[in-house]
């Protein structure tokens, strides 16, 4: 039986993105189509209102990046804050990526604001502070292509640190068997954080644009981690051995 996931994609693609990238949603279904794990995935754009109508069963919600700040006034992140607190309440499996991550945090107790250490891009690498039955296959250190000038500050009083680095300190966190979240886009391919780079080239100035350009030599871990968000999402406590 597949879990099914419901993905709530905060943002919309720059135009020149679109045609070849669609949004978030997809590429996200992209990556979880290049782990093992059976699952299928519905997309509602929160930033246009959608939202799954209330007879909907869903394992787990995901909340994607976004080029909104998740501390922002904006009324549909209010509006995705309600509803992620209803589902946290519920007792349903959340998880964060960059955007979702950081607005997860901030909502359940932690704090998000911009960072002193100015923007990341292109390939980072953490070591791991943290290790659970669902992160297989395992590596000794995670890498993964960033994007975001915003991180945790302050994580949930609950939260277990997964991921971690100088630049980065609370890059991955965990709340018991309910809440994964990771501050790189496993779902980013090199070319897409390529076409980012150049976009954002002026407003990242010249060293790192120049770092994260030449980043994008290596390889990274996101089909790992869409490996282990399939394995969180299907993880009993009760049946860990």
């Amino acid at each position: 039986m597949s879990i099914r996931v419901c993905i709530l994609e905060t943002d919309i693609l720059r135009p020149g993105l679109i045609d070849q990238y669609q949004g978030y949603g997809q590429m996200f279904k992209r990556l979880f189509s290049k782990q093992p794990i059976a699952a299928e995935f519905v997309v509602y754009n929160v930033v246009q209102g959608e939202y799954p109508s209330g007879d909907e069963v869903f394992d787990a919600y995901l909340v994607t990046g976004s080029k909104a700040d998740s501390f922002g006034t904006d009324p549909w992140i209010q509006t995705l804050k309600t509803y992620l607190l209803e589902r946290y309440t519920h007792g349903d499996k959340l998880l964060g990526i960059c955007f979702g991550h950081q607005l997860l945090a901030l909502l359940l107790g932690g704090k998000t604001e911009r960072a002193g250490q100015g923007w990341g891009m292109g390939i980072h690498d953490y070591k791991l502070d943290a290790k659970a039955p669902w992160m297989s296959p395992q590596v000794e250190e995670l890498t993964l292509l960033i994007s975001h000038q915003d991180q945790v500050t302050t994580l949930p009083e609950n939260a277990t640190v997964i991921a971690s680095s100088a630049f980065c300190p609370f890059a991955a966190y965990h709340i018991g068997d309910q809440v994964l979240c990771f501050q790189g886009h496993p779902e980013f391919i090199h070319d897409y954080s390529r076409e980012l780079l150049e976009i954002l080239q002026t407003t990242l100035g010249e060293k790192v644009y120049t770092n994260g350009v030449a980043s994008l030599e290596r390889d990274h871990h996101g089909v790992t981690v869409a490996e282990w968000m399939m394995r969180f999402v299907a993880h009993k406590p009760e049946a860990a051995a």
